[in-house]
């Protein structure tokens, strides 16, 4: 694994990213737009997903990083869920809706193993 001096050089975080930064897109769409609510939502998630992983790097501890780690990887899974509401709203299509959950699962599943990094490095 290459040195991690910032947080911008997490994996994850990068995958966060670009997951929070396609949710924007779609989510910029007049019909979605309307939907405030969800809308604040699932943007508030995804971002979360990035932020957590950014704060948890600064936390001071692996231990702590841990705990921010998986509250980003809760956020990933919120995220899964606001998206099958997206889908049954018709806000976004059924590969759009696949497309998206794969990458919240990618960066659940990036999360995860970075927790297991963490939690086996003495």
């Amino acid at each position: 694994m290459a040195a991690i001096t910032r947080f911008e050089d997490i994996r994850a975080w990068q995958m966060a990213r670009q997951l929070t930064n396609e949710i924007y897109a779609v989510t910029k769409r007049p019909a979605f737009r309307r939907d405030w609510g969800l809308t604040n939502q699932i943007r508030d998630a995804s971002g979360s997903v990035m932020h957590n992983i950014a704060e948890g790097f600064d936390a001071g501890s692996d231990a702590e990083f841990i705990r921010f780690l998986r509250y980003a990887r809760r956020s990933a899974t919120e995220v899964q869920s606001q998206l099958y509401l997206s889908l049954d709203q018709s806000y976004i299509s059924q590969e759009e809706f696949q497309h998206l959950y794969d990458l919240s699962s990618q960066c659940r599943n990036a999360i995860t193993g970075f927790i297991r990094y963490l939690s086996t490095k003495t």
